[in-house]
This record gives C-alpha cells, sequence and structure tokens, in this order.
C-alpha cells in the first residue's frame, strides 16, 4: 500500500501508508516517489501545522490507510501518487452526490459482484418502464431502470442525439429470476465455465440494481459503432461508466463487455477516472471498505 511522505503529501510507489503518531507525524520506510501528478508545489507547512488547522484530517488519514491496505495489490497499483488531501476532497463529493439518490434504496455505490450478491427478493423501488421515446431506441419489451439512472439515460441520449447518434438499448433491470433462467441458457448453450465468464449469476447482476445498461449491439462490435464510439467518449460526463473494461477479468469476474454501462453519477466518474485507473470495480471495492471500515 501507499505512503505519504509528510514533506510533500505524495503517495509512494510501494503504496505502503504510513501509521499515524500521536503527534500527527508519520512515520515512513524507505520507498521512492514518483512524479507528482500536479505541478503544484508541495506545502511549505508541516503535518502538525496541517493538523493543528484540520483536526479530522489525521483520523481521515488513519481510515484511509486502513482501507488502503485492505485493496488487492492490482488496486493498489492502479491509484496514482498525488494529495491524500485532495483525494479524500474528491471522495467527500462522492459520499456527498448521495443525496442525489434516493434514501428510500440500496446506496448507488452497492458493490455487487460475485462475492457480494443481492437477496433473490431485492427489487429497486420506483422502477421507470422504457418505451417509445424521442431520445433512444429500445429493442425490447419490459425494459425498466431506477429513477435516477433512468433521467441520465435520458440526459446522456438526448446529448448523443445533438452528435447525431442515436443510442439503442437492449437490457436494463433484470429480475433475479429473469437472471436464474438467462445464466442456466448459457450454461446450456456453452457450459459452466464459459457461461461464468459471460453471465452473471442470480443474485449478483448488476442489472439487478436497475441502474446498468446494455446498449445495442450487445457484443464486441459495440465498441466500432457510431454509437460505441460517443459512449465511451462522452459517458462518464452523464455518470455512466464501463463495468467490465478489457483486460480485467481477473479482477472483475467477466471477459470485457464494451457494451454494458452502470449510472454511478459525475463525481463518482471522475473519482474513479483520477485515482483508481478508471477502473469501476477498483473504486467500488474502495468504497465498499471505506462504508465498511467505520
Amino acid at each position: 500500500m501507499k505512503k505519504f511522505f509528510p514533506q510533500d503529501w505524495n503517495f509512494c510507489r510501494h503504496f505502503a501508508f504510513c501509521a499515524v503518531i500521536f503527534s500527527g507525524i508519520f512515520l515512513c520506510s524507505s520507498c521512492v516517489p514518483k512524479k507528482r501528478l500536479s505541478e503544484e508545489p508541495a506545502p511549505s507547512a508541516t503535518s502538525t501545522e496541517v493538523f493543528a488547522t484540520e483536526p479530522l484530517l489525521d483520523s481521515e488519514l488513519a481510515k484511509l490507510s486502513r482501507v488502503l491496505s485492505s485493496l488487492s495489490e492490482r488496486a493498489k497499483q492502479a491509484i496514482p501518487n498525488g494529495n491524500p488531501k485532495d483525494f479524500l476532497s474528491d471522495l467527500n463529493l462522492v459520499l456527498e452526490s448521495r443525496k442525489n439518490f434516493s434514501s428510500e434504496d440500496l446506496n448507488p455505490f452497492y458493490l455487487i459482484d460475485k462475492k457480494h450478491p443481492v437477496s433473490e427478493n431485492y427489487v429497486p423501488k420506483n422502477l421507470i418502464p422504457l418505451t417509445k421515446n424521442e431520445f433512444f431506441e429500445i429493442n425490447k419489451n419490459n425494459l425498466s431502470l431506477r429513477s435516477e439512472s433512468f433521467e441520465a439515460l435520458k440526459k446522456m441520449a438526448a446529448a448523443a442525439k445533438k452528435d447525431g447518434v442515436t443510442l439503442t438499448v437492449s437490457s436494463t433491470y433484470r429480475s433475479y429470476e429473469y437472471q436464474k433462467n438467462l445464466f442456466d441458457y448459457w450454461v446450456k448453450v456453452d457450459g459452466l465455465e464459459e457461461a461464468e465468464r459471460e453471465s452473471a449469476r442470480p443474485g449478483t447482476s448488476q442489472h439487478q440494481l436497475g441502474m446498468a445498461v446494455d446498449f445495442a449491439p450487445v457484443d464486441d462490435a459495440f465498441f466500432e459503432t457510431e454509437p460505441g464510439k460517443w459512449v465511451y467518449e462522452n459517458a462518464p460526463d452523464y455518470g455512466w461508466s464501463l463495468s467490465f473494461p478489457q483486460g480485467y477479468e481477473d479482477v472483475t469476474g467477466y471477459r470485457w463487455e464494451s457494451w454494458h454501462f452502470r449510472y454511478l453519477g459525475v463525481e463518482a466518474c471522475n473519482f474513479q477516472k483520477k485515482w483508481f485507473g478508471n477502473v469501476q470495480q477498483f473504486m467500488l471495492e474502495f468504497l465498499h471498505a471505506w462504508e465498511d471500515k467505520l
């Protein structure tokens, strides 16, 4: 895990985070700092002076130490050098953005994957059906989304329309039972090992959260289409994040799905890009650990 130098507040190469001492000074073992992401000069104040004006910072840094140390080595390696105060500031923006989501439903950053399922009885509240509209096309019946992601999809699709691009939605919310039938189908077609790479077991699909969209065509060709190119370039500006990037099957559990995006909000997308190598899974694992280590 990373260390923070008291002199320049920089993350270090080996991600070893230093212990916080009562005086507020970090004790660091030797490590080699990387080049700073920002050309901004290091603060001139000593660590104790900084803590004197920000009494909560030392406890937050201690918590950050625990959380970073709990991440996988690959996640740690994705985190760039930077100012820990900037990191915590950006994190607080993400946490504050939860106010933009319904408090009656699951946390918008809920970590759902092969190790973190939801109940078979879970259904998002206030699902909104997708019908024929002026913003985007739909190629299936019975599509629906949680209200926040529905509004964000309309906004993104409207922007795409202005650029001469029409998005087509192929899959949205899926119930536990629907996902069970789908997974069983792919096991019969491709066998269990291959199905595990391409289809989620029931209770572990992002689609059950009502916050994920599959754009058409639902295959690798989407990346090369005009809608695909537009989404890849612009989706984060509207709060949509690619869930299963290429080259991260060992991290996400699934092969590349160029068509699958999850709505997280603009603040979270910015946080993901700046601090987690633009890998959604790394950020969600961090947020899960942050909430868990209160």
